[in-house]
């Protein structure tokens, strides 16, 4: 009666052949995260750049309760504690047992080639560990013994303490290291069925991302955490400020801007002409271009193209850009919109077509740098699917996207368009598959700086590198001989507007801890609630769409209570 059923085999057979262990790592890729479709988890819909439509209680969508305060340790919002640890504990399972593989270890460059897969696994679980460490602080270290499934809850390795913040970096920078010495340079060193495999240069970005988080002002010194400890004592957050972490933080980028290909995506139009719209938008669309560093082959892509498409064409409208967003992005002169000089006009509406807007566009949408028609969808733009004619997008009231007798509409008038094909269309359920990027260059050309203007100011580094995004993006220089504080300004600016829709803003307000200014109050747009056509002037009046609460424990989510109740030697984070 205890007969394995034929079409079962066992852990054993799994790491004797070479299909089924490279199914194995294969399902260890599949921890990462799938944030191609950003409705549901917390990065955007909780940052102050966006806004997931749907209120509804109990619709799944846990940014809108959570942005109103109304949450705890046992609400269960965003946990994904127990997916990365079963990711961590899969991967060093996988390490312990992969170099008994007979069937590779046959192959000619078998051994090699173990020593690879070893490498991707340690590198994912380090990246498992990051993903922990920027949402929950300081985490559980489990080394290279896996636990045993059956333990019972009052065994040892069960009760474990978190370790501190600084030994969590230091575990995942040493583990990526590690990793990097058994990897492919980049995924051009790699056959195209490879791609979206693990390279140097994926452990490279995580290592400029967990020191550049280590560096940030949220874990650097931050006595705020005085009393973070654990139940022996142990400071979780050291609260000495050390400089060094930001040169840490700079070398770490440095190391991937050279050695490795990588460059600003830059694309002409169709006479040969240096394109700065088509450049930052399609550095999503243009599948493995020179900028791309890692990206999920296998992603959520379709599904965030009907979430940012417009009703008019069967999409959901559902992901809305804010008004403090929409006033981030430049004018095409490069000033901001309250700089003098800038030309903003925030009444009337235009006389003339231009590259961009279509004539009787709003004022406020005209003249703005290119890279706000790349991200956003505002009221009088035109659609991006040109296949069936020019559409006209309507967000107010009465419009095709608006507000009356539906859900799928924006609550602040304007809809995020960032990562959007211009041949997909909702209406026929026609979307091109291409991979999410998930690191690209331009994040850590913006690493290397921020870190270089906080132990090194007035480095020419930091101009030069800034101002080559802002000439890929068609905007001027930033003026030179900047002080440190103006360069910082300049810089998180830069990083908002560049970075806007990638799922890190919400991360960059708490580094930086001004979350408690940038992500509670009252949030605005466009007033959705009035307007019968679009030269309706009441719909063009900042309106207060949400009130939103920050409370100081937000800068870091909670680990789930019920974590907590299965580990005595396991701390809360503060606040919870």
């Amino acid at each position: 009666m205890n007969q394995v059923p034929d079409d079962r085999i066992t852990i054993d057979q799994v790491f004797a052949r070479r299909k089924y262990a490279e199914e194995y790592l294969a399902n260890i890729y599949n921890t990462l995260p799938n944030d191609a479709y950003r409705n549901t988890s917390p990065w955007e819909g909780m940052s102050d750049d966006a806004d997931i439509t749907y209120d509804r209680p109990g619709s799944g969508y846990d940014s809108y309760p959570a942005n109103l305060g109304n949450w705890s340790a046992a609400s269960n919002y965003f946990n994904y504690w127990p997916k990365y640890y079963q990711g961590i504990r899969s991967a060093t399972y996988f390490m312990q047992r992969i170099g008994e593989n007979v069937e590779i270890l046959a192959l000619p460059n078998g051994h090699d080639l173990i020593e690879q897969y070893k490498a991707e696994a340690r590198a994912l679980r380090a990246y498992y560990y990051y993903c922990l460490l920027r949402q929950y602080g300081p985490v559980i270290l489990l080394g290279d013994t896996p636990i045993a499934g059956d333990l019972a809850p009052s065994a040892e390795e069960m009760q474990l303490p978190r370790s501190s913040y600084d030994e969590c970096v230091d575990y995942i920078v040493s583990e990526l290291d590690l990793a990097a010495q058994n990897l492919p340079k980049h995924f051009t060193a790699q056959s195209e069925t490879d791609y979206g495999r693990v390279t140097q240069a994926f452990c490279k970005g995580v290592k400029s991302q967990v020191t550049l988080l280590a560096a940030s002002p949220q874990f650097n010194g931050n006595t705020d955490y005085a009393g973070f400890k654990n139940k022996d004592g142990k400071q979780l957050i050291s609260q000495q400020y050390d400089a060094n972490k930001w040169k840490r933080a700079a070398d770490a980028a440095k190391e991937l801007m050279s050695g490795f290909g990588l460059a600003l995506y830059r694309k002409n139009d169709a006479g040969g002409n240096f394109d700065p719209y088509l450049s930052t938008r399609d550095v999503f669309l243009d599948p493995w271009n020179t900028e791309v560093i890692f990206a999920r082959t296998t992603n959520g892509l379709s599904g965030w193209e009907r979430s940012v498409s417009p009703r008019l064409c069967n999409g959901y409208a559902a992901v809305a850009v804010t008004q403090q967003l929409v006033d981030e992005f430049e004018m095409e002169n490069g000033k901001g919109i309250r700089e003098t000089g800038s030309g903003y006009v925030e009444t009337g509406f235009s006389t003339t077509a231009t590259q961009y807007t279509l004539k009787g566009t709003y004022n406020m949408y005209v003249g703005r740098e290119p890279r706000f028609y790349v991200n956003v969808s505002y009221n009088g733009s035109p659609w991006i699917n040109t296949s069936e004619g020019t559409k006209v997008i309507e967000t107010f009231f009465t419009g095709n996207t608006g507000k009356k007798g539906s859900w799928d509409h924006p609550r602040t008038g304007y809809i995020a368009r960032k990562n959007l094909h211009p041949n997909s269309n909702p209406r026929i359920s026609q979307y091109v598959a291409r991979p999410f990027v998930m690191m690209r260059y331009a994040e850590f050309l913006l690493n290397y700086i921020e870190a270089l203007n906080e132990y090194d100011p007035g480095n020419a580094d930091i101009a030069q590198y800034l101002n080559e995004i802002r000439d890929r993006a068609g905007l001027p220089d930033v003026a030179p001989g900047l002080g440190q504080d103006d360069m910082r300004v300049k810089i998180r600016h830069e990083r908002r507007v560049e970075l806007c829709l990638e799922n890190l803003r919400y991360f960059d307000t708490r580094r930086w801890k001004i979350a408690e200014q940038t992500d509670g109050g009252p949030f605005y747009g466009m007033n959705v609630d009035a307007g019968t056509k679009l030269t309706d002037l009441v719909f063009y009046q900042r309106t207060v769409f949400e009130r939103r609460v920050f409370r100081k424990n937000y800068y870091l989510q909670p680990i789930p209570q019920s974590e907590i109740d299965r580990d005595p030697n396991l701390v809360q984070n503060p606040g919870w």
